[in-house]
This record gives structure tokens, sequence and C-alpha cells, in this order.
């Protein structure tokens, strides 16, 4: 018995009646087919189903699934000893493999092709050879093969074995025959036998285009049959699912119809497929399957062709020349240039759009505003701390001989010098940040645009980095003479010192006066722009006190003046020095380095292994799928003549 099918392909099961002939063998099957020369199935279809089928088994026979194309295939599945060689031999008219244990170990493709031959001609396919057997000796052939395929013993293999088989009264059929699943390995098998057959068993019933023929035993209960669960875990509605019951002498009385009646599955199915019947709506189901898909088949190959054509234009071109090679290096060079450019200079990142390193603008920003805040909040740059103190200490150290109340600019000087110094490490440790970043940015631009080049990279990649260590330098020499020249003297143009100098004076006398004269004597004075202020350690240098006032408020003006400088400073030379590395400095130094002694251009000539294999493998892609198209396209016609 057989059933299942889609509902838009109710023709393809539409029931018909048929003569059921039951065997009383041990092997039988419930439902047999009897070859007859002149059968309908092969006058009515053979003319229609023949071209499609041809075409089937060119594109199977070309491996055209290794291109992610799967193409209509019936598959026949079942338990071990459940009698699939039994169906199979019935179908084919030609005895297979039979004993104990597994006796199909690789997936076996069956052509039937019905020929007005006198003799059957037998052919098997395996590891690219072709050997002729006939049908005495078949099973033996089989045998050989298999065990060339997959190894003397019981083990099992995915690489198939293909059986033409043209003899006159054969339906014209193409099936894959699996291994019989087995749950607990016999002597010489391996433990996971059974993940190994359902994992070959899942890879060929899983597409949507596969039909699986199961095979049942009556003897066993069908709801726990193995080759039933997989085949509803990929089929689900059981569509394209089709049953046959063999051994149906061994059920016991009554069982199967009573099964068959009651099982919500089995209840489904067209009890009138049997004997021949069984090979023509097989036939019918095929030829439609075959018509109702080959046009997805054509569009898949020629997406697929049109993909790799495009891939391999997109692949550099193979150089057989040093003017080829050195026209292939100035053009990385131009387009390693342009992105970097937009990158490092105008802060585009359409090249990179969801690589946040890669956005070179928005991280500078970034690392600038901490940079800035890290000034800030340094110890030296918090003018409440330790409020007058240093300033009073060194205005002692200063004095000498001349008129009262006179600001030593040396005093002034040396706490400036101080300050410095203790934020001298920052604007350089920011330096050699910021061109570790730009030194990742370009190594990654020129890896990704030499790409194909991998004999050049190393002497690419230590060009990049040769070019930033110098650019580095520069930068943190340039630094260590800003922070020197911050030391060196106190000058600023910018009227916000004098500005922001008046207004803190402007609590000067308040200021003193707590300090000095106010009778509560307070400890803690509130003083704008620096907080609470402690106050008692300060009443003891009243003779300097206003002189320290007046040096602390010109520095704390001063110093604000010294930070936005360094700040600004460092912003602009280092736009400045990285728009000088990409328009001046970079094509300098790749070239320096591939043009001169032992830089090598000419191993641009020699290509890549990675390139080689994967244009090696485009091709032969692309041969394939010129050959698949040049297939289907003589058999196009021929969709029109299926229908529904």
């Amino acid at each position: 018995m057989a059933g299942g099918g889609k509902h838009n392909n109710a023709s393809a099961f539409k029931k018909k009646s048929s003569t059921v002939t039951q065997h009383e063998e041990e092997n039988s099957l419930a439902l047999v087919l009897r070859p007859v020369q002149d059968a309908p199935i092969i006058s009515s279809y053979n003319d229609r189903i023949c071209p499609l089928l041809d075409a089937v088994d060119k594109l199977r026979h070309l491996m055209i699934t290794r291109e992610g194309i799967q193409l209509p295939t019936i598959v026949v599945v079942g338990d071990q000893s459940s009698g699939k060689s039994s169906v199979l031999e019935s179908l084919a008219g030609i005895n297979l493999p039979r004993g104990q244990g597994i006796c199909t170990r690789v997936p076996l493709i069956m052509r039937l092709q019905h020929k007005s031959i006198p003799q059957p001609e037998l052919f098997l396919e395996f590891n690219g050879k072709v050997v002729q057997t006939d049908e005495e000796h078949v099973s033996e052939a089989i045998n050989l093969a298999t065990d060339e395929i997959a190894g003397l013993g019981k083990g099992i293999s995915n690489t198939p074995l293909t059986m033409e088989v043209r003899k006159n009264g054969v339906p014209d059929l193409t099936m894959v025959d699996l291994p019989g699943i087995t749950r607990v390995p016999e002597h010489g098998q391996p433990d996971n036998i059974y993940d190994q057959i359902r994992e070959i068993i899942m890879e060929y019933i899983t597409p949507e285009e596969s039909i699986i023929l199961n095979v049942l035993s009556a003897t066993v209960d069908f709801t726990t049959c193995e080759s039933i669960r997989m085949s509803q875990m990929v089929d689900k509605t059981g569509e394209r699912t089709l049953a046959v019951v063999t051994k149906s002498d061994k059920a016991p009385e009554g069982f199967l119809r009573r099964l068959f009646e009651s099982h919500p599955m089995l209840s489904k199915i067209d009890k009138s497929i049997v004997g021949p019947v069984l090979a023509q709506r097989l036939v019918q189901i095929q030829a439609t399957s075959i018509a109702r898909n080959l046009p997805t088949i054509v569009k898949s190959i020629n997406d697929k062709l049109n993909l790799n054509v495009a891939e391999l234009r997109r692949m550099p071109k193979k150089m057989s020349s040093l003017s080829e090679a050195m026209t292939a290096f100035m053009q990385i060079i131009g387009l390693a240039k342009e992105s970097l450019r937009k990158i490092l200079v105008r802060g585009e990142f359409d090249e990179y759009p969801d690589e946040q390193n890669m956005h070179r603008t928005a991280r500078l920003v970034e690392m600038l505003n901490h940079y800035s805040v890290e000034l800030h909040r340094n110890v030296e740059g918090n003018p409440a701390n330790n409020f007058l103190m240093e300033e009073i200490m060194v205005l002692e150290e200063a004095k000498g001989i001349g008129l009262p109340n006179f600001l030593p600019r040396s005093a002034f000087l040396t706490v400036l010098q101080k300050k410095v110094n203790g934020i001298s490490s920052i604007p350089i440790n920011f330096a050699e940040k910021v061109w570790n970043y730009v030194e990742d940015v370009v190594i990654s631009v020129i890896m990704q645009h030499s790409d194909n080049y991998y004999q050049l990279q190393l002497s690419f990649r230590r060009a990049g980095l040769n070019l930033i260590a110098k650019m580095k330098e520069r930068s943190v020499n340039w630094v260590m003479e800003i922070v020197e020249m911050e030391k060196l003297t106190d000058y600023t143009c910018n009227p916000e010192y004098l500005s922001e100098w008046n207004k803190l004076m402007a609590q000067q006398d308040s200021f003193l006066k707590d300090v000095l004269t106010n009778e509560e004597r307070p400890s803690m004075v509130k003083l704008e722009g620096f907080g609470d202020i402690e106050v008692e350690k300060l009443r003891q240098y009243s003779h300097v006190l206003q002189q320290a006032f007046d040096m602390k408020m010109r520095m704390t003006a001063y110093w604000k003046i010294v930070l936005k400088r360094l700040v600004d400073c460092m912003a602009l030379h280092l736009l400045l020095c990285v728009g000088n590395l990409v328009n001046k400095e970079f094509e300098i130094e790749i070239v320096n380095e591939l043009m001169g002694p032992g830089g090598g251009i000419e191993r641009m000539l020699e290509e890549s292994p990675s390139v080689a294999a994967k244009r090696q493998k485009i091709n032969k892609s692309i041969q394939l799928l010129k050959k698949s198209k040049e297939v289907v396209a003589k058999i196009l016609d021929k969709i029109g003549t299926f229908s529904d």
C-alpha cells in the first residue's frame, strides 16, 4: 500500500482500479508490481516522462546539489529488514543484495529506464568509473562496489552508488535507496551506526523536493517505526510521504485492516495504489514533481551562475607581466588612499557602516574629550587644592631686598613649571593613543585592499607600521616641545585671561577681611569658583597673604588658558599630521618599501594559494552551472505537458 501526496497534485493520486496479487513467501509484498511489457504506464507516459527524468538525472550526475540546488527525488527509507529490497526488486525486476543486518550500506541511486531491447543493460557508476554487469551478477557487483566505497565490514558511507537499469517493461523512475535504520549496532558496526544512518536519511528527506517512500513491515507496530518518526519530522502533514507495506502474510489476522482504518495518518492512504499502479503512481508523482520544480531549478541555476560570474569578475586579474603588476600595485595604493581620505580626513564611513572603530572623526572627538577631562581632573589642575599654601611657600623662598608687596615673576614661573610637570605625561600619552588608533585604521585598510596579494601583504604591513612609527615619533617630539614651551614663560594674548583675573580679584578684599580682621574668625570662607576654603592656617602668613592671593588668581586664570591651548593645539596638530600622512607620506612610504631593494613587486605575479583555489572553485562551478543550464534549456517546453 502507499499513500500521501500534495493537495494540489490530487490528480496524481486519483484512485484507479487495479489487480492485487498477494505473495505468501517470507519476504512477500502486500502490494506487488508485476512488470508488463505493454503496460499503459509505458505507452502513456514514456514520451513525456523520459525527457524530464533524463534532465534531472543529468543534473544529478553533474552533482548540481553541491551548488545548493535541490532536485526532485524519490527517497526509499525503512527500518532494517523492513523489505525495501523486495519493493525495489519488484519495481526493477532484478535481484538486489540480501542477508542479515544492513544490506544497503551506501545511498543507492537506482535509475530505471524502459528500453525495447533484447537483453537488459545494467551499469554501476561509482568513484569516477562505470562498471557493466548483468542481472545474474548485479547483486555481487553491488556488493563489490559497496566494499570499495564504504570499505570491508559493516560500516556505511554517504558516498552514493548509481545503478542504471535499461530493461523492457520497467517504469521510468529514479529512486534513492538508503541504509535501513537500526538502533543496536551489530558486531563490526560502529557504536554510532544509528546516528550515521539518521544523518544520511535526514539529509535526503529534508528538502521539500524529496518524495519519501516509506517501506513498513506488517510484522511491526507502525506507530513505533523509526522511519515513520523521521518522515513526520520533515513532512508533518504527510503530503510528500508514501507508504508501502511488506510481509502482509506475517501480520496478525485483521491487524492491517484495523490499523489502516483507525490510524490518523495511515487511514488517509489510497488503497488503490497496488501492483502496477504503485509504479504508475510513482511515475506520475515524480513527473509532476519534476515539472513543478523545474522552473525553480532553472531560476536557481541562472541566479547561481550570475552570482559566480559576477564574483569572478570582482576577483583580481591574474597578472602575467610586470607592467600589469605595477598597474595593480598603483591601483591598490589609490584605493587605499581614497579609503583613508574618507575615514581619516573627511570623516566618511560608508565603506565601514557597521564598524564603529573605523568612524574616525567620532572616535577622535571622543578621545579629545576624554583627554580634556583628564587634564582638568588632574590634581595639579584643581585650584582649590591646598589653597594659597603653595604660593605662600614659593613667595617665602623668592623674597629679597626690594619694594614690599611686589610679585616676583620667578615665583609665578616656579608654580607654573610645577603644574605643567604634573600634567606633562597626559599629552604625550594622548598622542601615542591617537596614533595607535590611526595605526589600526591604516593597517586595516591596507590589508583589505591588498587582500588578494598575500605575497605583498607583509611588505604593505611593514610599510604601514614604519610610517605610523615615524608619524608617532614626530608627534611625541612636538608634544614634548609644547610642554617645554609652556614651562618656559607665561604668555597669552587671550583677553579671557584678564577678564577672568579681574573677576577673581574682585573677591580679594572680602576674603582678606574674613581671614585677617573678622572678629568671628571663621575657619571656612566661601570663595566663588573655589568653594569652601580652610583659612585658619593662612592667618599666620598675613604678610604675604595679599601677594599669594594675587598670584593664585593669576595662575587660576592663566591655567585655564594653558589647558585649553594644550587641547586646541593637539587637535590641530593631529589633523595636520593625519592629512599629511594620507596625502603625502603614505604613497611615498609604500612605494619606497615595495620598489626598493628586496621589495619584490614582481611577487604580485604569483597568485596566492587561497585566491587560486577560489578562482578554480568558481570556474569549476561556472562550468557545471553552464552545463546544467544547457540540460534544462532543452526540456523547458515539456513543463506545460504536466498539469495538476
